[in-house]
């Protein structure tokens, strides 16, 4: 595996930290954050595109959907991750495009799949009719198994050497498998309706959510740095980022599941409360769950203050997260 921090991109206007280069700075020479989020989630959206363009038969709605599914806005959270991690591994933008558009893919497999009546039986998702809802319930398990198989083929076909890809293709199933997003919605439905200990809620988050964000920003990284005892501090940083910052924006969510509206939302809130799922918020009270997100994003920003100015877009990461929460989820 190719274990070096440089692997350039030679195309015009395409810099080697997978962004807008200078452009992304401001007078002071940092970096500005609006610029490089709104033009990396640009390139993903564009790559899944290009990636999901087959034309269906005539026959069925197949590609609509997954299209439906993955095109339709998001905070892309998790492909802003990885960028940020790839800009810390001077990972080639072209490269981080496709691998991004690879979590987008599996992302929202498991949102399609989590919101099937059988699961969470929502009937919003980014403020529009789910794909259940939209295309009926079949086509929605298709979907599901669709993407994840496109997420795995985008990956195969990585322009990286074959060590990469074989990582880049681990990180991502083990992100879904049993130990993680899939076992976490097995261990959350199992929670329906029980009074249960923080810390079950806490494990089942960092399965369920918090695997596929810590897949998102070691992928990143794995695209051009092999996980090795040399880069052995960088890995253990990242993970110590990825799992605070991941379990924060779970604790986020149930926060906002009880307090906000469906515009903010864009899905139907109240739903943790009516289906009797014991959530952080729950557990803890509102207050306490604010706080509790605001310690774990200040653990991340800790995790990686020893990588030093590599690691400002994902610092810049933790303040977007810091922003939202006071925007939406202010102190009472």
């Amino acid at each position: 595996m190719q274990t070096g921090s440089k692997l350039h991109d030679d195309r015009p206007g395409v810099s080697a930290l997978g962004g807008l280069g200078a452009q992304a700075r401001g007078a002071s020479g940092r970096l500005l954050p609006e610029i490089w989020m709104q033009d990396g989630a640009k390139r993903v959206e564009q790559a899944l595109a290009r990636l999901l363009c087959a034309e269906d038969d005539g026959e069925t709605e197949l590609m609509a959907a997954m299209r439906y599914a993955t095109l339709h806005g998001g905070k892309r959270t998790r492909t802003l991750l990885c960028l940020a991690a790839g800009a810390l591994a001077d990972t080639p933008a072209h490269m981080l495009d496709d691998v991004g558009a690879a979590i987008e893919m599996m992302h929202a497999c498991t949102l399609v799949h989590d919101d099937l009546p059988a699961m969470d039986d929502d009937v919003l998702r980014r403020g529009l009719p789910t794909v259940h809802v939209k295309f009926g319930e079949a086509t929605a398990i298709l979907v599901g198994d669709a993407l994840q198989a496109h997420a795995f083929l985008t990956l195969a076909n990585v322009d990286a050497p074959g060590d990469n890809r074989i990582a880049l293709v681990r990180e991502l199933a083990q992100a879904v498998s049993a130990e993680g997003a899939a076992g976490g919605q097995a261990m959350d439905l199992s929670l329906v309706g029980k009074h249960v200990e923080l810390d079950r809620i806490v494990a089942m988050h960092r399965m369920k959510s918090g695997a596929l964000v810590r897949a998102s920003v070691r992928m990143g990284a794995l695209c051009a740095i092999a996980e090795d005892a040399a880069h052995a501090a960088l890995y253990c940083a990242l993970d110590r980022y990825s799992a605070c910052f991941g379990l924060a924006l779970q604790v986020v969510d149930d926060i906002l599941d009880a307090t906000a509206d469906t515009a903010t939302l864009g899905k139907t809130p109240g739903k943790d409360a009516a289906a009797q799922k014991p959530t952080c918020a729950s557990i803890m009270g509102l207050q306490a769950a604010r706080q509790f997100a605001l310690d774990l994003l200040r653990d991340a920003e800790e995790a990686i203050a020893p990588l030093g100015p590599r690691a400002e877009r994902l610092a810049q990461m933790l303040q977007r997260a810091n922003a939202y929460l006071f925007k939406h989820a202010p102190c009472a």
